[in-house]
């Protein structure tokens, strides 16, 4: 695009003499596609140079992003990578950088059974004849997300059935594989068929856990753990891992942090994030195989519930979907009731009773899968009060 600069005088405006014309810097999509397609063939034969390569001369810190990024290509053995050039992001700056969104595509070999896809802002800059990358990230604007393995250099700790990677030093994933190994084994006492392989992902705080789910900031500040899908929710197909917020999950006793480890890893076995299972039934039935060789009092399984109960009174109903949103008020203690509810079912129908229910109520409205099973919603909700109203005294 050729720009005529005006000049204003005392005696009005003075158009420049055509040989003064400029050229303003411009986004080429063309060399953008063109410098992800090098970043993907770098990947595919994970050539660290080629990566290397790819950062402009003049920026350090985009030469050793990209360096640690081949690192954790190599340690995490990702395949199916690929990046498509999608449109620009705001304007060209001066110095001739901009960024642009990419649809990306990648999979963890042998634990994710089909690619994640994604949207994610690539920065480019002038270097050579071409356009080099700056960095990745994300952008509430443009709907994207930033996998973890393109913030930087990360700590993986796998196994056969077990992979962890950590945006923080090797201690945390070997801390997190173990609470993984210990889950498996408190999921399968309950659910025994369950075999598929584990990816845990842990970003270095709360906010980039938000970045890297696509999230708005703040979403996930009092969570210590979600089970969800690593691209787009909306890809049936598409993996799912288990994510921690370091934030909160690092100021968990020991046993507080594998409940909530055991407790995601139900969800992982019970494909939780694709079945319309009713949500308090759903956590509920989590805590319940997370907390079964516990042994911990009520006072410690109930604590919140029953301080929101001397407080507000016991509910009228057992928790809403509503009541499982991440920033609502007493969040705690509705999985606490939730627990509850699915340990008096497991009182009344035994344990394997229970886990029918859960099944059931993948494909029936719950309350039909409890009639069923010859404990009526009705019923249920009205114990649950008793005991809830119990031990508030």
């Amino acid at each position: 695009m050729v720009v005529l600069v005006v000049v204003l005088t005392r005696d009005g405006r003075q158009e420049v003499a055509p040989g003064q014309l400029s050229e303003a810097p411009r986004a080429s999509p063309a060399e953008a596609a063109a410098a992800l397609t090098a970043f993907v063939d770098a990947v595919e034969t994970r050539d660290a140079q080629a990566l290397a390569q790819l950062a402009p001369p003049q920026l350090p810190a985009a030469d050793e992003l990209l360096s640690d990024i081949a690192a954790n290509v190599r340690s995490l053995d990702l395949a199916a990578v690929d990046a498509r050039y999608v449109d620009q992001v705001g304007a060209v700056a001066p110095d001739g950088s901009w960024s642009g969104v990419a649809e990306l595509t990648w999979r963890v070999r042998g634990f994710d059974e089909a690619p994640a896809r994604s949207d994610v802002v690539v920065s480019f800059a002038p270097s050579g004849d071409g356009l080099g990358i700056v960095e990745f990230a994300s952008s509430d604007a443009a709907g994207t997300r930033l996998p973890l393995w393109l913030r930087g250099r990360l700590s993986v700790s796998r196994s056969d059935d077990v992979l962890v990677m950590a945006d923080g030093p090797p201690s945390v994933a070997k801390a997190a594989a173990a609470r993984t190994v210990r889950g498996i084994d408190v999921v399968r006492r309950v659910l025994p068929d369950w075999s598929s392989p584990v990816v845990v992902e842990v970003p270095a705080t709360a906010a980039a856990l938000d970045e890297t789910l696509g999230a708005r900031p703040g979403t996930y500040a009092g969570i210590a753990a979600v089970t969800a899908p690593v691209g787009r929710a909306s890809d049936g197909d598409g993996p799912v891992h288990v994510f921690v917020n370091p934030d909160v999950s690092d100021g968990l006793r020991r046993v507080g942090a594998q409940v909530v480890m055991s407790h995601e890893l139900v969800h992982v076995a019970t494909d939780a994030v694709r079945k319309p299972v009713e949500p308090w039934l759903l956590e509920g039935f989590a805590d319940y195989v997370a907390l079964r060789g516990t042994r911990l009092p009520d006072r410690v399984t109930l604590g919140r519930a029953i301080a929101a109960a001397r407080r507000d009174g016991v509910p009228d109903a057992l928790p809403t979907a509503a009541d499982f949103d991440t920033r609502t008020r007493d969040l705690q203690a509705r999985y606490e009731e939730a627990w509850l509810a699915c340990r008096i079912i497991a009182e009344r129908l035994g344990e394997e009773g229970l886990v029918q229910v859960y099944d059931d109520a993948s494909s029936q409205p719950v309350t039909e899968a409890l009639a069923a099973a010859g404990l009526p919603v009705g019923a249920l909700s009205h114990t649950w009060q008793e005991v809830l109203r119990k031990i508030a005294r």
